[in-house]
């Protein structure tokens, strides 16, 4: 866990909650929500130069005042793009309300993360419905891309009843037949789809595919090749909701056929809000993080795991990633010398919170964690953890109301597991 006191990010007076992090070599943007007691919100920045040591004063990003919307799993997204004289440009994806749905908005700073452009509606995303759950990340020759949830054709026609989903999270035995309710519910995510965008491009955004998991976050990863990996929860027969992934390797143009990363068996008829995580290593290795239901002794646990793809097509069997209670909301980092980096939160009695683990794969294609063994756990929620070169840093949130602040650290080293060979 954090090697030195956390500095605390915050707009006084406001909660300040669903923070997101990027980096590049040293410099790193933290991008959160600062929500007023109204529901007023809005999204801010702020850079480090210095790994996360210390940070500039945080900068409003969106250019109308309280348009942004921000949860749990759908805080503003921000990515870094290279740049040849070693200042790289912002990018921010966040969502906004709009009387038909929801639309996703982002903009750009090329002066590393001192000021921004205007907002810009992300074309193809104002139609109706809802859309989220989104991911961005930089690809190459300066493009950025963008990968979310679409619900437009769950979107009602004018004067119906909008369509609810249920969100409960019991772990349920796959049933040999499905009841009205299951079959209508894998019928409705054939609805759902998967969208990616290039950002800044005239080109209309494309659907990638259907049955997509309603709300739990996507990921997306590039590789040093020019590949695209995307991964989110699928809804498969039998209500099963397990990762799937795609790859790309032609600049986003096409996708290659959705590929089932593991068969957990965990059926539920609704969403369980609780995505996966992604990040490439320096030999060219995908990892994927995600939480999955398991039932042990007839009592379920939310449980991470952890496998791994050379080639998108293929994954090692999943490993089980140690940790204590129930965990929700892994993040995934890989450092330059190829340590693998997972943070999460779970419950520890009442009380959220924040946990990693460090990750080795031995010459055999193995891969084993090891947890932090730290006595005392930080109270936080929402863990996100970034690569700065062979170091990471870390980002949560903790506190409640106008209490609530972002702290970031850098993890301590000595708590990560040996460089995977």
């Amino acid at each position: 866990m954090p090697g030195a006191a956390p500095v605390t990010l915050a707009i006084p007076g406001l909660r300040n909650d669903h923070v997101s992090l990027a980096a590049h070599g040293p410099f790193v943007v933290a991008a959160w929500a600062a929500i007023s007691d109204t529901g007023v919100t809005n999204v801010y920045s702020a850079t480090s130069q210095d790994a996360g040591a210390t940070f500039n004063a945080a900068v409003r990003i969106n250019s109308v005042d309280g348009e942004a919307r921000a949860n749990g799993e759908q805080p503003p997204r921000v990515t870094l793009v290279a740049q040849p004289d070693g200042t790289p440009h912002v990018v921010v994806l966040w969502i906004a309300r709009r009387t038909s749905g929801t639309v996703l908005m982002t903009t750009r700073s090329l002066d590393g993360g001192q000021t921004y452009g205007a907002s810009e509606l992300v074309p193809g995303t104002d139609a109706a419905g809802n859309r989220g759950w989104h991911a961005v990340a930089a690809g190459h020759a300066g493009a950025a891309h963008a990968l979310w949830l679409d619900h437009r054709r769950l979107a009602p026609a004018p004067g119906a009843t909008p369509h609810h989903h249920a969100t409960t999270t019991t772990a349920v035995a796959a049933p040999a037949a499905a009841p009205a309710a299951t079959v209508d519910t894998v019928a409705t995510a054939q609805r759902s789809d998967l969208y990616f965008a290039v950002l800044g491009s005239a080109s209309t955004p494309q659907p990638v595919t259907a049955g997509v998991c309603y709300c739990c976050k996507t990921a997306m990863a590039h590789g040093a090749d020019g590949a695209i990996y995307l991964a989110w929860r699928h809804v498969y027969p039998g209500n099963m909701r397990d990762i799937a992934m795609t790859v790309s390797r032609d600049g986003g143009r096409t996708f290659s056929a959705p590929v089932r990363v593991s068969e957990d068996g965990w059926s539920i008829a609704g969403c369980p809000d609780d995505g996966p995580a992604m990040a490439v290593d320096g030999v060219g290795r995908v990892h994927v993080v995600w939480p999955t239901m398991v039932t042990t002794d007839g009592k379920g646990q939310k449980r991470l795991f952890h496998a791994m793809t050379s080639d998108g097509l293929t994954f090692s069997p999943r490993t089980t990633i140690p940790h204590a209670g129930d965990a929700h909301h892994p993040q995934i980092a890989v450092t330059a010398d190829n340590r693998v980096v997972v943070m999460w939160d779970e419950f520890a009695g009442d009380v959220r919170t924040i946990a990693s683990a460090a990750g080795v794969v031995d010459p055999s294609g193995r891969a084993s964690f090891q947890v932090d063994s730290r006595p005392v756990p930080n109270v936080g929620r929402y863990p996100v953890v970034v690569a700065t070169g062979s170091r990471a840093v870390a980002a949560w949130v903790s506190g409640d109301g106008t209490n609530s602040v972002v702290q970031v650290a850098p993890l301590a080293t000595s708590s990560l597991a040996a460089a995977v060979r």
